[in-house]
């Protein structure tokens, strides 16, 4: 790539299982990417910058950590996800799962003074310790600071939320002096990404523990999942100095109202469907108004006479997003069998598999071969149908 090419961004959101349709994306880049041409691979990373969010920033980090070798880290992360299983992120047998949820049910039921008295005090739905384990390898962070300092990335961000402040973190390690950034309730700090920063993003609500992160004021904070409260997705590529950044979504950004609600039940909803409900907005709603505003900018820079715009610091900022053309719940409903039988049990059986809003929670937690290789299978395909979008977008020329 000349030098003289805008700084490309990329930006993984969070989704849990989801981001099996990422890799399916990053799939069909290496691809493109090969066709163009030996101009083209013979520069090892397209993403200079990398961010990501929750699954998404366990992605980021092991892109990042193969920046020397993009298409031999994408066919890499790939095969872990086309293989993947749930008892590689969380402990899905029956003892230990039905114990989890039966303390959770016991919590609800009897009240906070009986809870407090049995000394009740559930951290989490599921154990998420052997995902520590795959994180060492699937990302080999040790390698990081070598390669920023060889030029082959220059910045990687994670992000998760404070439980503790109730801030949004972006953590950030770049190759070059950056001085952090501090807005309405969120802020940025630079430090040596870890696994654990990961395990910290990662941690959905309710459903993995928090992760506690020792802070540069020298006290500790406990995180969970980076999508919560995150108002402004995009916003760290931005800072880490992207001019152009490729968005790979983990849900549609706009639901058909036609389709918005398929099998929808009278009945009162199961708590499978509430806490689906949570999440898709956790996850989805904030990236989607973020992409609007920026296009709002976009637009209005475009107002703007060449030459006043010249004259300021200015620019508008390309932005390529490429998120699924179907409904990932409606793919997880057809793969709940696939469960663990008892995270199927604990999320309602069969009444899950026959709702398709009960399978909007089944879809963040579906670390199943089949479920995963469907999702990479349909960002491959998604991707591909804008081919000439992202040859455009990077300034590929086709061979």
């Amino acid at each position: 790539m000349p030098e003289t090419s805008p700084v490309t961004g990329l930006l993984l959101t969070g989704g849990g299982a989801r981001a099996a349709y990422q890799v399916g994306v990053l799939q069909a880049i290496a691809d493109i990417r090969r066709a163009a041409g030996p101009a083209v691979t013979g520069t090892h990373n397209p993403f200079p910058v990398i961010t990501g969010t929750s699954a998404g920033a366990i992605n980021a980090a092991a892109l990042a950590c193969g920046a020397d070798n993009f298409d031999a880290m994408v066919a890499h992360i790939a095969k872990v996800w086309s293989e993947f299983r749930a008892e590689q992120v969380y402990r899905a047998d029956s003892l230990s799962v039905i114990g989890s949820g039966a303390r959770w049910r016991m919590l609800l039921g009897l009240g906070r003074f009986a809870a407090n008295w049995m000394r009740i005090k559930p951290k989490s739905l599921l154990d998420n310790r052997p995902l520590a384990e795959l994180l060492r390898r699937l990302v080999p962070l040790e390698r990081l600071p070598g390669l920023m300092a060889a030029g082959h990335v220059q910045a990687l961000a994670v992000t998760a939320s404070s439980y503790s402040s109730g801030e949004h973190v972006t953590f950030f390690e770049a190759a070059v002096p950056m001085e952090p950034w501090v807005r309405s309730q969120r802020l940025s700090v630079r430090d040596r990404i870890t696994h654990t920063h990961l395990l910290a993003s990662s941690a959905i609500p309710f459903v993995f523990p928090a992760t506690a992160l020792p802070m540069q004021q020298g006290h500790t904070e406990y995180f969970g999942d980076g999508s919560m409260r995150q108002s402004a997705p995009i916003a760290a590529a931005i800072h880490l100095g992207a001019q152009r950044i490729l968005v790979i979504g983990a849900g549609r950004m706009h639901e058909p109202r036609e389709t918005a609600a398929p099998n929808t039940h009278s009945g009162y909803p199961t708590m499978a469907q509430i806490a689906g409900h949570a999440l898709s907005s956790i996850f989805l709603d904030a990236l989607a108004v973020d992409i609007e505003r920026l296009r709002r900018i976009n637009h209005t820079l475009g107002l703007i006479p060449e030459e006043a715009r010249a004259a300021s610091a200015l620019r508008p900022l390309d932005l390529l997003v490429i998120s699924p053309s179907q409904r990932l719940d409606v793919i997880a409903a057809r793969h709940v069998d696939a469960l663990p039988g008892a995270v199927r049990h604990l999320l309602g059986g069969s009444r899950v598999a026959a709702d398709v809003k009960g399978g909007a929670l089944a879809s963040y937690l579906l670390f199943e071969s089949a479920y995963t290789r469907e999702l990479m299978a349909l960002g491959r395909a998604d991707a591909m149908k804008q081919h000439d979008e992202v040859l455009r977008f990077f300034g590929w020329n086709a061979a």
